[in-house]
């Protein structure tokens, strides 16, 4: 998606060879107009997929994946990090390290909204080693539901995070896929 990749160069800021802070339009601030555009290329791209539920993690991915979720005509279910300890008991959840913050959460999700018969779209914002999305994976598996695919804003396609979801049997969907970064510039692939 050529103006994403335009917005990355423009306002994005390469913090080291891993790490890209895109908080000016994505993290943090939101750019709408832009989300709008993100959430149609989704739909677009999975609208023959019998989408019932889009699936996301909070927070970054909320308004993309509620942009994709309009379009599609469907719920979005968000997965909570760190529930309420006194909901865990009826929750579903699995822990995820994140690599932005090294950090281990637990990731939950309510069975009352993921069924055996939904086919699910997930939606994130940046794919570096796929913990996060593959933690969504074994919690939709866990409620029986279908992985449909996943939506992905920024791949960095030089960390293993595509290659855990394709071993998954999820398709990756990604709108711009980062080659290589360094303080010298981002290249991106075609």
């Amino acid at each position: 998606m050529k103006a994403l990749e335009e917005r990355i160069v423009k306002d994005g800021r390469v913090i080291n060879d891993n790490i890209l802070k895109v908080d000016s339009f994505l993290t943090h601030q939101v750019d709408p107009i832009l989300m709008t555009a993100i959430g149609q290329e989704f739909a677009s791209h999975f609208q023959n997929k019998g989408i019932t539920k889009v699936a996301t993690i909070e927070s970054s991915g909320i308004s993309p994946a509620l942009i994709t979720a309009l379009n599609l005509n469907v719920p979005l279910v968000i997965f909570k990090k760190n529930a309420h300890k006194a909901l865990n008991g009826s929750l579903l959840h699995t822990e995820v390290t994140s690599f932005t913050t090294g950090k281990t959460f637990e990731l939950t999700a309510s069975p009352k909204f993921l069924k055996p018969e939904d086919h699910v779209l997930i939606i994130d914002d940046i794919l570096a080693n796929g913990e996060a999305i593959t933690g969504v994976i074994r919690i939709l598996r866990m409620a029986h539901a279908t992985v449909a695919g996943t939506g992905i804003i920024i791949e960095k396609t030089f960390q293993p995070g595509r290659n855990k979801i394709t071993e998954a049997g999820v398709e990756v969907y990604s709108l711009a896929k980062i080659k290589s970064m360094s303080s010298s510039g981002i290249e991106f692939e075609e």
